[in-house]
């Protein structure tokens, strides 16, 4: 993951993650961390995939540093971000997860439940994963052979 002080963190959410997607706006522009916003822009009824796409590509483009992605659940963005080349999103409801997948797995993208975890919650989440490093080590070998399975 690329400094999240120089490259941007992608967001993006669908109508049930929308609210969260706001709240976690106004949660990084506070701390300095720049980020862009791939929509939606309402909490009108819409597809997750529209949203989570364009974001992921933008990850693995190297334009942003990682995605954060809100729907309802957090399950819906995280199946449509996985299907994007180079992505490694992680559906996360606490922060004990949101730290080992970023130490153990690499991921480069945070999906959450907009009805599922609280904004406080939420925000300690997005922290946890937006500092916390990838160990390397064992855990790349394990990284690698998931990311061969892309070419199955």
């Amino acid at each position: 993951m690329k400094d999240q002080h120089t490259a941007p963190i992608a967001l993006a959410a669908d109508h049930g993650g929308y609210a969260l997607k706001e709240a976690i706006k106004t949660h990084l522009a506070e701390r300095g961390v720049p980020f862009e916003d791939f929509g939606t822009d309402s909490d009108a009824s819409c597809d997750y995939p529209d949203y989570a796409v364009p974001a992921c590509e933008a990850v693995t483009a190297g334009r942003c540093a990682a995605a954060v992605l809100c729907c309802g659940t957090g399950v819906g963005m995280s199946l449509a971000a996985n299907k994007v080349r180079g992505i490694r999103a992680c559906c996360c409801s606490e922060t004990f997860s949101a730290e080992y997948t970023r130490r153990h797995n690499d991921a480069n993208a945070l999906c959450l439940g907009g009805r599922v975890v609280g904004e406080g919650l939420a925000l300690q989440i997005v922290d946890v994963f937006l500092s916390t490093p990838f160990e390397g080590g064992r855990h790349t070998r394990r990284v690698e052979k998931v990311m061969a399975l892309e070419n199955r």
